[in-house]
């Protein structure tokens, strides 16, 4: 993964309309909890422990990103097969389910649309310019081993999404003995 984001990190720095997301910062968004200080802690635990039963069902996968693509406020790397991410992402609502009931899970169900964000547009203007300068990179991607998922505390208070980690749940833990979790 380093390496496909280096490989865009020229194109990125020079649109000026972009701000690049670090390294450090990607993500692949899968389902939204809400506020942190709206959520009771306790809740937080039982989520956390539905989720890891539901997730130890799960074998864990590959996913392909890329190429990127211009968004209306993102350059995104699309990430395929859906099918995987999808089921991960409903046993994740499920979990939620289990805890708050079916008609507490936050966000819609339908329009899931599987992206790892490499860039945030900072003002508007023209995407053809930035389209442009991502063809140099035309049919680049990367494969993507998910193992696992996280419960983060997420911001964006300085130009792109951060988070600390609350949990981490491994996939298919419930299967292999050797498995752990952090």
């Amino acid at each position: 993964m380093q390496g496909f984001v280096a490989d865009y990190a020229p194109v990125l720095a020079r649109l000026p309309q972009l701000d690049p997301v670090p390294a450090r910062w990607l993500h692949l968004t899968l389902q939204g909890l809400g506020f942190t200080d709206e959520i009771d802690p306790g809740d937080v635990d039982q989520i956390v422990a539905a989720t890891r039963k539901r997730c130890a069902e799960l074998e864990p996968f590959t996913v392909t990103l890329g190429p990127a693509h211009v968004d209306p406020e993102t350059i995104q790397a699309p990430a395929r097969p859906l099918e995987p991410l999808a089921e991960l992402r409903l046993a994740i609502r499920a979990a939620i389910s289990d805890v708050w009931g079916q008609d507490n899970v936050p966000e819609p169900e339908v329009g899931f649309r599987a992206h790892v964000s490499l860039g945030y547009s900072n003002t508007a203007g023209p995407a053809e310019p930035v389209a442009a300068a991502l063809r140099v990179h035309d049919g680049h991607t990367v494969e993507a081993v998910v193992s696992s998922v996280s419960l983060i505390d997420l911001n964006r208070d300085r130009k792109a999404y951060e988070w600390t980690e609350i949990a981490s749940v491994g996939l298919g833990a419930g299967r292999h003995p050797s498995a752990s979790t952090n």
